[in-house]
């Protein structure tokens, strides 16, 4: 018995040691991956205690203290709300603590790529502490979480304009004629993705024997701001180019397949309801794009930032916000419904809406310039 006993804790020791230096390997280049991670296992806390703790939440008084106990889906959504703050809180702090930063000589910096076990041990606590706030504090949060949500779409949208405005203007710079038929063939391919895909939706989404008016509003709209974009990017007055009219055309079609797919399992409109399962996390892109490896610091010169260490904790505090509003159907989904990710109608209109943010966003940025010649976008 003692053997065993020795044995056990000399296992538990070694694999102390091998978390220990597993998380102090953690250096510059991995500690955006490790947050990743983080947020991943954050994830897969949700998930799980939404599908095992709700017998636990109805056994804990100041959780459940109503008269007439509520059914196991409000105590499913609590424990993932509960989480997602915790969450939230612990990436929100670190925004705080981290604004400002200008280059690695900050000793904040340290704090940012190290003092892993420490933040570990502080997120494990944040969240074992969200058990015991009152009920109208996650009420408020889910409410919120609702804002943040969308902030959270918004901020990818405007990440992904950037980006498609920057790919071309660097394309054009090169004033190569290799580049500039490079630029068309891209347009070319992301035209032919777009109405090819606009075939699909109209195959899987309009069945023929229902009436399925919505589905066709939604297809045909994406189909005239596909137009629009292209219109208005070659119209004489607006400096524009036709890459990134086309990349946005076949962004704000995936929006559109995306609510489609959003749709209720049992709506007869949904062609894809006997095919394929709700597993999508809506990461429609990476949060942040990751930089080339750091090189070699020099001890003298102090390195600027390659990126606002703040904003990258803030994208994880609106994320973490998404990801309990698809956990939960953004709080409304019952029944079957509730145990899948990202389906209900909410979900639907939430991607419409972002379709509609993207393409007017996208459309601002070309006319804006325009409007106010005097103001530098």
């Amino acid at each position: 018995m003692w053997a065993a006993s020795c044995l056990a804790s000399c296992c538990a020791a070694c694999a102390c040691e091998a978390c220990r230096t597993a998380v102090g390997s953690i250096g510059r280049r991995s500690a955006r991956i490790a947050y990743c991670g983080l947020f991943a296992l954050s994830l897969f806390a949700s998930w799980a205690l939404r599908e095992v703790a709700a017998p636990l939440l109805q056994s804990i008084p100041w959780i459940n203290h109503f008269h007439k106990t509520p059914d196991r889906e409000w105590f499913e959504t609590d424990a993932v709300l509960r989480v997602s703050l915790g969450n939230f809180l612990f990436f929100t702090i670190l925004a705080i603590i981290m604004a400002g930063i200008k280059d690695q000589k900050d000793p904040r910096d340290k704090i940012h790529h190290g003092g892993w076990m420490a933040k570990i041990f502080c997120w494990v606590v944040i969240v074992f502490l969200m058990f015991f706030v009152p009920n109208g504090v996650v009420s408020f949060y889910e409410s919120i979480s609702k804002f943040g949500s969308g902030l959270f779409l918004l901020v990818q949208v405007v990440l992904l304009l950037d980006f498609v405005h920057g790919w071309n203007e660097n394309w054009v710079a090169k004033d190569e004629q290799f580049w500039y038929m490079a630029l068309l063939v891209v347009s070319v391919v992301c035209y032919i993705a777009t109405f090819s895909f606009s075939g699909l939706l109209f195959h899987w989404f309009t069945p023929s024997g229902h009436d399925c008016g919505l589905n066709l509003f939604f297809i045909v709209f994406t189909l005239i701001l596909v137009f629009a974009f292209a219109i208005v990017a070659l119209h004489p007055k607006i400096n524009g180019s036709l890459l990134p009219a086309s990349v946005i055309a076949l962004y704000c079609t995936y929006l559109c397949y995306s609510g489609l797919s959003s749709e209720p399992r049992d709506y007869e409109c949904n062609g894809l309801h006997n095919h394929s399962k709700a597993v999508s996390t809506g990461a429609d892109k990476p949060l942040l794009p990751f930089s080339k490896a750091d090189e070699e610091e020099k001890k003298d010169v102090p390195r600027p930032v390659t990126y606002s260490y703040s904003f990258f904790h803030l994208i994880f505090s609106l994320a973490s916000m998404y990801s309990a509003m698809l956990l939960t159907g953004w709080s409304t989904s019952v029944g079957e419904s509730g145990k899948l990710v990202d389906v209900g109608w909410p979900s639907v209109w939430v991607r419409i809406a972002t379709q509609w943010a993207t393409a007017g966003l996208f459309i601002w940025s070309l006319v804006a310039p325009i409007l106010f010649p005097d103001r530098e976008f």
